[in-house]
């Protein structure tokens, strides 16, 4: 197998410098977000005191972490994350009010982020992929997978959960490649080739490539998002790399692009002065850039008076610094980390573009919620969203998996609200061989409906193992 060496001071040393590019671009762009013209800005806009401006995209990621800290790598999914954004997220911005209106009716993650959310597309959260990509530093895949668990609790399906699994992806092969190039088909390999954000940011490389200028690619963006409206993925993810690619390697220059291009402009100079960051290193930005703004991290977004966090991005690289090692060995993965020098030689048999991963992540139902009972996976998938008609049969699959060496008999029993019935039985039996998946399809029909919220529950029954497990159901009317 393919093995690849981080040095740790150096891989300190990068990290910080993600953290810290985030805060420059973050305090760079904040003045000037949700402006729809062009701007035209050169350095700081207003004085800085020395601290940085206060930026949702990087508070986010602090209680994530802390999720990663008080459970461990393998225990985060979108359903921990949900509970962590109902305790120490107070914002209800655009997709954070909805996800959290959703989950508090009772809906889990991803349908949370699904279920009516007109903002699903928009840019909460390629904007926090950093703290996956920093924990596992060249390993795409394996941050791809824990960006979609984040981002599906408030985008359920939608462009802005493909766009942060091209940044995460970039930002993590970023550890071990500086190849421009290369980063973005890293990053592209990892979202559907027909998706909007891959569209966006195509028009920007192909434009690139036939010497427009910076301006006329960020028209072509804007002009092909139209429909979407402003303030969503697609295009700021394109601004991103318009950034990126008209920079010339020139840190400000690069992040004041991309601010340059209107909208979102706090997170694209706090995304791209991330992903400069991790290939610059702390150490390779420019001082003019760090002096004014320090490594203090001034918060807004999430509830201090609930966690502790970070006082400095120094702290906060440490702290992440700590868990690598955890998460990497949780997932077996060919990066180690040691005092020993960096060593790439075998990076490029690590096929970074492989597309396996991201494609199991592109086919799941963003209806659809997985549950692990130990001995068997239960996916329950509504297909749809949970709205109900009197008298209409509305269609569930549930997919089952055995997970261990042995033959089971399961039986899954419908619990539902009095007058409900479910086809073709309130009971099911299953036999599962072993290796086997089977999906049963059901349909539950309900009357007299008042509206509302109406619950239900699925057990599912291992004769001969004491693991239950409970499904709850969740409808309106």
């Amino acid at each position: 197998m393919a093995q690849v060496n981080l040095n740790r001071d150096e891989l300190r040393n990068r990290i910080h410098g993600c953290f810290l590019g985030k805060s420059i671009g973050g305090t760079l762009g904040t003045p000037f977000e949700c402006r729809t013209e062009m701007n035209d800005v050169h350095f700081y806009s207003q004085p800085t005191h020395g601290e940085p401006l206060p930026n949702d995209d990087l508070d986010l990621q602090l209680v994530w972490l802390k999720a990663v800290r008080e459970n461990g790598p393998r225990a985060v999914n979108n359903r921990l994350l949900g509970e962590y954004w109902l305790n120490y997220i107070p914002p209800h911005w655009n997709e954070y009010g909805i996800c959290k209106a959703n989950m508090r009716a009772g809906l889990l993650p991803p349908l949370s982020g699904e279920y009516r959310n007109y903002w699903k597309h928009s840019n909460g959260a390629w904007i926090r992929s950093e703290i996956w990509a920093c924990l596992a530093p060249g390993c795409p895949d394996i941050a791809i997978q824990y960006a979609y668990e984040d981002a599906s609790v408030d985008h359920g399906g939608g462009e802005g959960t493909y766009a942060a699994l091209f940044t995460a992806a970039v930002e993590s092969a970023a550890f071990v490649t500086s190849n421009r190039e290369e980063l973005i088909e890293i990053g592209l390999s990892k979202i559907p080739p027909d998706c909007r954000t891959a569209r966006s940011i195509k028009i920007v490389l192909d434009a690139y490539s036939r010497g427009k200028s910076w301006q006329e690619a960020r028209t072509l963006v804007v002009e092909d998002s139209s429909d979407l409206g402003w303030f969503q993925a697609p295009a700021n993810v394109a601004f991103v790399v318009i950034g990126w690619m008209y920079g010339e390697n020139d840190f400000g220059k690069s992040i004041c692009t991309a601010v340059n291009c209107g909208d979102d402009t706090d997170c694209t100079g706090a995304t791209l002065g991330a992903i400069l960051g991790i290939i610059l290193g702390k150490d390779g930005i420019p001082s003019e850039w760090i002096e004014p703004i320090g490594d203090r991290i001034i918060t807004v977004a999430i509830d201090r008076g609930s966690m502790q966090v970070p006082s400095t991005l120094a702290q906060l690289t440490d702290q992440v610094m700590e868990q690598i090692p955890i998460m990497l060995a949780t997932h077996g993965t060919p990066v180690t980390i040691s005092d020993e020098p960096t060593n790439l030689t075998q990076v490029n048999e690590l096929n970074l573009t492989s597309s396996n991963t991201a494609q199991s992540i592109w086919t799941r139902s963003p209806f659809a919620m997985t549950y692990d009972f130990i001995h068997t996976l239960v996916t329950l998938d509504y297909g749809k969203a949970p709205d109900l008609k009197p008298g209409e049969p509305f269609p569930l699959t549930v997919t089952l998996t055995n997970k261990l060496p042995d033959s089971r008999h399961l039986e899954l029993k419908w619990r539902l609200p009095e007058g409900w019935t479910v086809s073709p039985s309130t009971v099911n039996h299953v036999a599962l061989w072993i290796g086997c998946t089977t999906a049963v399809e059901v349909a539950i029909t309900a009357e007299n409906l008042r509206g509302g919220v109406y619950r239900g529950m699925l057990e599912v029954i291992a004769f001969g193992r004491p693991t239950v497990g409970a499904i709850p159901l969740v409808f309106f009317a």
